[in-house]
């Protein structure tokens, strides 16, 4: 069922997709509706969720996706990998920063850290600039290793290598 008041997106739908690949082709799962937003996050259903705030700038090309997709190789990840998109879940990422993240000013791109339903970490934007991947991985995985259990990888080192050999610079990733 479509929601009528629902705001439309910002970006063609087909120049994010090779964006939105990027981490769907390493294991996250979209959030598109606010109802999804507040069913992952829920107390009841646990764990640990990493959530990124998925963007169309270069931070989020050249560090932030590059980052977490590093980060998601170690030996402990989250339970749950979530992504919405600014821009284009406009109810959802609203939702995700009026409900969740009310302590932040807006920004995208960005990377939360949930446990059990509470916010345990975030990484605005001002903190993604100007970090190389490496850099987001380390501290992205402090924060697993000491909130974590599930093993790593989030995919086989063969996939990551395919996926890193593009740079992850927005071109449409083929996993066949």
């Amino acid at each position: 069922m479509n929601n009528i008041n629902a705001k439309p997106p910002v970006y063609d739908p087909a120049a994010v997709r090779p964006m939105r690949e990027e981490l769907t082709s390493i294991g996250f799962e979209e959030a598109l509706t606010p109802q999804s937003v507040d069913e992952i996050l829920s107390p009841e259903n646990g764990g640990a969720v990493l959530f990124v705030i998925n963007s169309v700038c270069g931070c989020a090309a050249g560090s932030a996706r590059p980052g977490v997709a590093l980060a998601l190789q170690g030996n402990v990840i989250p339970d749950k990998l979530v992504s919405s998109f600014a821009g284009q879940e406009r109810d959802a990422i609203d939702h995700l920063r009026e409900k969740y993240l009310n302590s932040y000013p807006p920004s995208s791109p960005s990377i939360a850290f949930f446990k059990n339903g509470g916010l345990k970490f975030f990484m605005p934007r001002f903190e993604i600039e100007g970090r190389s991947p490496e850099e987001i991985a380390t501290i992205l995985n402090q924060v697993f290793e000491e909130h974590c259990a599930k093993p790593g990888p989030s995919v086989s080192q063969e996939i990551y290598s395919k996926l890193f050999k593009t740079g992850f610079s927005g071109s449409s990733v083929s996993l066949n």
